[in-house]
């Protein structure tokens, strides 16, 4: 366990008082993203603005992060690594931290409606909004939203619990707190308020109506490169702090926060600590989504197809990284509403991200969830090209890539674990379909990811389809070779 009694020198440590901070911010979903982005960037604000903004983290799920941080004083460390540099921090602005399953519902709720809670936000993955993707928009069919309907004061969906502690806080009396979402979707805070608020109407109209009027729901934009931590990164952690750190985090040294400036109860003061405050966010989220979530999916199924297990591995073959290049710049920038941004500038940037040797971060773990991901990330800019008849030939290839992806087998014929909230729709789909054209169509035909629209565009079938019938033919490598190659 993190011990800061044998920490070495050269280890940054909270250095501010940390009795003086109050739990203003409650944030669901304690995963490593969060530890290295958000929680840090408050951290620094505590260090050097002595800010008193302090956090109750709460996990739904996963109990063992929370106990771990528990029996650490609240502390853990953030490992900022780039190639052969490794600067360490110890994070000691967590102030409370609780698991939904051991220390109950309940513990939750009534963390929320702490009177001094001026905002709560979450890093659920788009799973956790219980939406459907196509279009944003509850889904009431969700087994959890059944529930919460049925069971409102003891809420499972994220929707549900948000939604019992503001109905609770204005029984109270207490002022109401903003909803901050810190996922990577285009208007993560839209969705998030169409979400908690379908819900609340389910209930009643009444109490949806008060939200509208009295909560805000700000939008964010979330850069850093978190990859899984691996055994390797433990070990060199752990040799460097002297000690184990169950709950440590490493992250590239690249930060990003963009923060749209809408909190009806206050806020820390984080543009002193890095994020940018603004009045849309949109725009960059866009940027962010389509050019580096994008081209990270596109090298995650494309890439594992070939054989490359890290992001790190894509960018040793210049086939690859001219592809990653080419789908931002020729497919996925012209589709943006950004201005003022030097697009080339950023996407070269992404490429040296992307070929930094000590983030070890996996193609498998980027393509979990692609059902969630695809709409935001290729889907609305394919929309985009159809509309305008311009070339979408890489987006359709990682289109096909997916597909090719979640059929369970490589190019090996080895097993490939899919990690998805459709997984059984897609395992059932594979399975019921015939490989080749039967396949896509298949694959193609699930609404909540495509919509009514591309399942029936005939250019757009084609496409995937002749990228498809290649990564049977000639394997994910040649593909990607040929297309950038214009053979």
């Amino acid at each position: 366990m993190l011990s800061f009694d044998t920490l070495p020198p050269d280890v940054q440590r909270p250095q501010y008082n940390r009795s003086a901070l109050r739990t203003r911010m409650v944030h669901i979903g304690f995963g490593a993203f969060h530890r290295a982005h958000q929680v840090l960037c408050s951290d620094r604000l505590a260090a050097e603005q002595g800010s008193d903004w302090g956090y109750c983290e709460i996990n739904l799920n996963s109990g063992e992060l929370i106990t771990a941080l528990r029996q650490q004083q609240l502390c853990y460390t953030v490992a900022e690594m780039a190639d052969d540099q490794l600067n360490l921090r110890v994070v000691g602005v967590v102030t409370a931290a609780l698991h939904g399953q051991s220390d109950g519902i309940e513990a939750v709720l009534e963390a929320l409606c702490q009177p001094e809670v001026a905002i709560v936000s979450m890093t659920v993955t788009e799973k956790g909004y219980c939406h459907l993707p196509a279009s944003g928009e509850l889904n009431l069919e969700h087994p959890a939203i059944l529930h919460d309907l049925a069971n409102p004061n003891a809420p499972q969906s994220l929707p549900g619990i948000i939604l019992a502690a503001i109905r609770r806080r204005r029984e109270r009396g207490l002022v109401p707190f903003s909803v901050m979402s810190c996922d990577n979707m285009p208007e993560n805070g839209h969705v998030t308020r169409n979400v908690i608020t379908a819900l609340a109407r389910q209930q009643s109209p009444e109490l949806a109506e008060w939200i509208q009027q009295h909560l805000t729901f700000p939008s964010t934009m979330v850069d850093r490169i978190v990859p899984a931590m691996t055994d390797e990164t433990h070990h060199a952690l752990s040799e460097k702090l002297g000690c184990d750190d169950p709950v440590a985090v490493a992250c590239e040294p690249f930060f990003q926060w963009v923060i749209e400036d809408n909190f009806v109860s206050g806020r820390p003061a984080w543009e002193l600590a890095g994020a940018e405050l603004v009045a849309d966010v949109l725009p960059f989220e866009e940027m962010k989504l389509r050019m580096l979530n994008g081209s990270h999916s596109f090298l995650a199924y494309l890439g594992n197809l070939a054989g490359y297990q890290h992001i790190s591995d894509c960018m040793t073959d210049s086939h690859f990284r001219q592809a990653a290049r080419q789908l931002m710049m020729e497919q996925q920038a012209p589709t943006l509403r950004t201005t003022g941004v030097d697009l080339t500038a950023y996407a070269d940037s992404l490429l040296t991200r992307y070929s930094n040797r000590a983030i070890k971060h996996r193609t498998a773990q980027i393509a979990n969830d692609g059902s969630q991901k695809l709409p935001q990330r290729w889907l609305d800019s394919i929309r985009w090209h159809l509309a305008r008849q311009s070339n979408f030939d890489l987006l359709a290839l990682g289109v096909a890539g997916w597909i090719r992806y979640v059929g369970g087998r490589d190019e090996q014929g080895q097993p490939i674990v899919i990690n998805d909230p459709l997984r059984d729709e897609l395992a059932k789909r594979v399975a019921e379909s015939a490989e080749g054209e039967p396949r896509v169509s298949a694959l193609l035909g699930l609404k909540h990811i495509f919509g009514e629209d591309l399942a029936n565009n005939a250019q757009f079938v084609q496409q995937v389809n002749h990228f498809y019938r290649l990564l049977l033919s000639q394997g994910a490598k040649e593909t990607v070779h040929q297309l950038v190659a214009g053979v």
